[in-house]
């Protein structure tokens, strides 16, 4: 027994605090060498804090450090900097991207690393004379996508690519760093498809069997089972459990996770009150549109929605789901016909959007849904204070903020949503994502929209918060009578929520269904077959 090797990586009794508030306590587990560990908990339990102290993120040195001990090959490691991870040979994929957009998948793959032509005047007067060798780092980029087994085109560039290329650039940037031992992973899945997200898995287990592991983020608990060795489940900032994978299940999880039970979302459980009406009746009507927008393809979407329903938009990446929305409200370049409440807004700006009486929660929440540096409360209130006048006094010609209206609001949806903060002063940049994307949601009812448009409402949440979510989704629909139009990558969380469920393809609308179909029928509109072909075929059959 003495002589067995100590674990590859080694945390012992890790603290860490921020401002008086504990956020980690008492951490304690070990990483062997080939082994994926999956690491689950809901959002603030601490998983990215306790990945950011493993890969020396400046936040962690700059907030006091943290308590403990962490041991790489049984040696102790204290590492100030993602740069020190990095050359002991750590690498860490980040929930959000941090890619540069001009550049290839190639160019971000070996970005301040690239292989250099060295030549006499390089020698002489510093490395900045030589060339920098293209053909040798273009062969880099390659063979660190091709540890992936996934399609994605090196020459690309990251402005263009469909939001899971980039994910998978993220990854062979990693991969792709010399005497990597250890891979951390925070939500890689949470942009891709089910078919993206398959790949990913399996270049997992193959990295897996060649000696490097991996600690994997991740909200989709099946995934966990299907490619962990173990499970360390967190809650409030401290480890509550560890599973072997012979003994894990998706209920026992999801139960230490959120200390209770958890019932599984029935894909059947949509009110139906809009899929049995003929009702033609409609608030929105689109014709022709057509959105210029990288990475998505949306060329001759014809659509209707009904007034009070919840329509759910499905698809496979960068088919299109995600640009009907940006598109609608102007976020970037489009065209076609748009009627909205019996108005044409077709050449309405995304500011007129808002005015009219339609929200939009962007899958972007860093880039397009918050004010990262600004308080919860002026996050949540801003909108509606922007575009309809409202939390404002009026005596005469001056105008001032009613700051006890704020504060009720905002703390309103910070219980209604359960959002984790330390208070509605607290900046949004300090919360978790998934606690982040709570905030567009809250900022989106406070407008009171006639329309609410939301893309990828759960990205990043976990599963006791995706439950609230969609259940505040509801809420707010049958409440408030708003039309709710939602783009997902998770069929069956359209299915759980919706009345309809319309299927983008190649850019266009192949098929709309009841949310109570078959999974086959949307498999075969997600693939390109219209609603016609598939009609013609159960014809056949019979």
């Amino acid at each position: 027994m003495s002589d067995k090797n100590p674990p590859l990586l080694q945390v012992r009794n890790v603290r860490k605090s921020f401002s008086g508030n504990d956020v980690l306590k008492d951490i304690n587990f070990d990483l062997d060498e080939g082994e994926i560990l999956g690491l689950v908990g809901e959002n603030g339990a601490g998983k990215s804090t306790l990945m950011n102290i493993l890969f020396g993120m400046k936040e962690i040195a700059e907030t006091g450090g943290y308590e403990g001990e962490i041991l790489l090959n049984g040696a102790k490691v204290n590492f100030t900097s993602s740069f020190d991870a990095l050359n002991a040979g750590l690498g860490m994929v980040h929930q959000e991207f941090s890619l540069l957009g001009g550049f290839t998948a190639a160019e971000n793959i070996v970005l301040n690393r690239e292989s250099l032509n060295r030549n006499v005047l390089g020698d002489l007067f510093g490395e900045r004379m030589n060339t920098i060798d293209n053909e040798g780092n273009l062969k880099r980029a390659i063979e660190a996508i091709s540890k992936l087994s996934v399609a994605l085109d090196e020459k690309m560039l990251v402005d263009s690519m469909p939001v899971g290329h980039k994910q998978f650039t993220e990854i062979s940037r990693e991969l792709s760093r010399v005497g990597i031992r250890i891979l951390l992973l925070d939500e890689p899945t949470a942009v891709l498809s089910e078919k993206e997200a398959e790949g990913l898995l399996d270049a997992m287990r193959i990295l897996k069997s060649s000696g490097i592991s991996i600690i994997f983020i991740t909200h989709r608990l099946a995934e966990i089972i299907d490619v962990c060795d173990k499970v360390i489940v967190m809650r409030d900032g401290q480890i509550v459990d560890t599973i072997r994978k012979e003994n894990a299940d998706v209920r026992s999880i999801a139960r230490a996770m959120v200390g209770r039970d958890v019932k599984g979302d029935d894909s059947n459980s949509s009110s139906g009150k809009i899929a049995e009406s003929n009702s033609d009746d409609f608030i929105l009507s689109v014709r022709g549109l057509y959105v210029d927008m990288p990475g998505e393809i949306v060329r001759n979407v014809n659509l209707d929605v009904r007034w009070g329903e919840i329509l759910g938009i499905a698809g496979l990446a960068g088919q299109g789901k995600l640009g009907i929305p940006n598109g609608i409200m102007k976020l970037y370049p489009s065209g076609g016909r748009i009627i909205f409440d019996g108005k044409d807004i077709s050449c309405f700006s995304t500011r007129d959007c808002l005015k009219s009486g339609i929200a939009f929660v962007s899958e972007d929440r860093r880039g397009v849904g918050l004010l990262l540096d600004e308080s919860l409360e002026w996050n949540i209130v801003f909108t509606a204070m922007e575009m309809q006048d409202r939390f404002l006094k009026k005596y005469g010609f001056i105008t001032w903020r009613d700051v006890p209206q704020i504060e009720k609001t905002t703390r309103r949806y910070i219980d209604e949503l359960q959002i984790k903060c330390t208070s509605s002063k607290q900046r949004a940049r300090e919360l978790s994502g998934g606690n982040q994307q709570k905030v567009c949601l809250a900022k989106a009812f406070c407008m009171n929209p006639k329309l609410l448009f939301v893309s990828e409402a759960t990205r990043g949440i976990d599963i006791g918060a995706k439950m609230l979510v969609l259940e505040a989704l509801r809420e707010h629909n049958r409440e408030n009578g708003t039309t709710i139009v939602l783009a997902s990558s998770e069929l069956e969380e359209l299915r759980s929520v919706c009345d309809r469920i319309a299927v983008v393809a190649d850019g266009r609308i192949s098929g709309i269904l009841p949310a109570g179909a078959p999974s086959e029928e949307f498999a075969l509109l997600m693939v390109g077959h219209s609603s016609q072909s598939i009609e013609k075929g159960e014809r056949a059959n019979d």
